[in-house]
C-alpha cells in the first residue's frame, strides 16, 4: 500500500490498486482481507475502506520504574488509569529456574545456579497486552514475596526497596522478532505480526543488578518512548 496514507484516510478503489501494483483483484482482496483482520484497516458499508485512526499506545518506561509508596497500586494500574483503562495483571508461573545464559551473565551466577522467575500476562480492559517475565538472584528473592505465588501490591519495585535493594537505574535493549507460538496464543496476536522485546536491567546501589525484566508486546500497536536529559 502507498507509504503516504495517513490515519484515517481512504483507501484507492481496489481497480486503482490493480492499476498501480499491477495485481489482479484477487490479490488486492487478500491483502485487505490480511490488514483488516490485523486491525490496521476497516471497512465503512457503502462508503470504502480506511487507514484505523486509532494511534499506537505510547508506553513510558520510566513512567513504571519508581517504586510506588505503601499501599499504592501496581504502576501498570496506575498509568492505565491515567488513560482511562483498566489494567490488571494475572500471575502466570512463580518458580526458581536455571535462567538464559543473558540473565545468568547480568547477576554474575555460575552454572547450575538458579534464579526466581515471576512470570505474568499484563491486561488492558481485560484484553492481553504485555507478557512480563521478571528474574532475581536467589540471594535477593528466597523467603521474600518475591518467590510466592501471590500478587505483589505495588510490585516487585515495592519489595526490593523494603528489602533495601532500591532501584536507581535501569538499562533497556529492544528488538524485534516474530513471536512464538506461545505468544502468539497468549497475546491474542494477528499472524506474521512482530513482537516488541525489551530486555531490561535494573541495578541498585553501586550498580549491583537486582532484576532482570523480559517485556514482550504485540508490534502493531504500541509504541515506546523515551526521554533523556543531554548533559
Amino acid at each position: 500500500m502507498s507509504g503516504d496514507l495517513t490515519p484515517g484516510s481512504r483507501l484507492p478503489s481496489t481497480q486503482q490498486l490493480m492499476a498501480q501494483y499491477s495485481v489482479t483483484s484477487q490479490t488486492v482482496q487478500r491483502t485487505l482481507n490480511v490488514l483488516k483482520e490485523e486491525g490496521f484497516l476497516v471497512g465503512r458499508a457503502g462508503v470504502g475502506v480506511y487507514v484505523r485512526d486509532d494511534a499506537p499506545l505510547i508506553i513510558t518506561p520510566v513512567a513504571y520504574m519508581p517504586s510506588p509508596g505503601p499501599d499504592m497500586p501496581y504502576p501498570w494500574m496506575t498509568e492505565a488509569a491515567k488513560r482511562a483503562q483498566r489494567g490488571s495483571v494475572k500471575l502466570l508461573k512463580v518458580a526458581e529456574v536455571c535462567p538464559p545464559a543473558a540473565i545468568a551473565e547480568v547477576f554474575g551466577l555460575g552454572e547450575g545456579e538458579q534464579v526466581s522467575l515471576r512470570h505474568q500476562l499484563l491486561m488492558l480492559n481485560d484484553e492481553p497486552a504485555e507478557l512480563a517475565s521478571i528474574y532475581h538472584p536467589l540471594s535477593i528473592a528466597k523467603g521474600t514475596p518475591l518467590s510466592e505465588r501471590r500478587k505483589i501490591p505495588g510490585g516487585s519495585s515495592r519489595i526490593l526497596t523494603d528489602l533495601g535493594y532500591p532501584p536507581r537505574e535501569w538499562t533497556d535493549h529492544l528488538s524485534a522478532r516474530l513471536p512464538t507460538t506461545d505468544e502468539l496464543e497468549t497475546l491474542n496476536l494477528p499472524d506474521d505480526v512482530p513482537v516488541l522485546r525489551t530486555f531490561r536491567t535494573v541495578y541498585t546501589d553501586k550498580t549491583r543488578s537486582i532484576e532482570v525484566q523480559i517485556l514482550i508486546k504485540g508490534g502493531h500497536l504500541y509504541e515506546l518512548a523515551y526521554h533523556q536529559t543531554i548533559a
